[in-house]
């Protein structure tokens, strides 16, 4: 099968290439451009482990083919504490959500770790100061299941608490 080229900005860096047209978006990310950050889990749309976001929305990458991107933007996980493929970064440079679901214990074994953060990132934008009630309606598109969401629900808590306390967004540049 012959590729159709595309051109997309994936973590703030330009791509170009040829991909099939049937290739999913999580498949690409993770073989294409080694971006193992999006998992892949139930391939339905259902879990929420692979969401990523594009032109800033959380979308389920298991749902959208590769050659939807071209021209617009796509941030992962990685992209969200601003390292690249294979990088880890120290707990001080990761982006605030991270550090709050860090301290406050909001993942176990991980898996479903990076899409709710894609999800809860869109999430604090739009609503910086969330009940309780709000953060458990935002989370609820994904699965885990290793916890009964107590700290993920926490972690959400701390990061908006945070967030708040830093500014608005617009202020803090180079943060999605």
């Amino acid at each position: 099968m012959s590729g159709f080229p595309i051109s997309a900005r994936i973590n703030g860096a330009e791509w170009t290439g040829e991909v099939e047209p049937r290739l999913l978006l999580s498949d690409f990310l993770r073989s294409d451009v080694g971006l193992t950050g999006t998992h892949v889990g139930c391939e339905h749309g259902v879990c929420g482990a692979c969401t990523v976001q594009l032109d800033g929305e959380p979308v389920r990458a298991c749902l959208m083919f590769a050659v939807q991107i071209d021209g617009h933007e796509v941030t992962t996980v990685e992209g969200l504490g601003g390292g690249g493929p294979g990088d880890v970064l120290p707990v001080e440079d990761l982006h605030p959500i991270q550090r709050a679901f860090h301290e406050a214990h909001g993942l176990q074994c991980g898996f479903c770790t990076p899409g709710i953060l894609m999800s809860v990132e869109a999430f604090l934008r739009e609503n910086p100061a969330p009940s309780r009630e709000e953060i458990r309606e935002a989370v609820s598109g994904h699965l885990c299941r290793c916890t009964g969401y107590h700290n993920i629900i926490e972690g959400v808590a701390l990061a908006a608490e945070r967030l708040a306390a830093d500014g608005p967004a617009a202020d803090r540049e180079g943060e999605p």
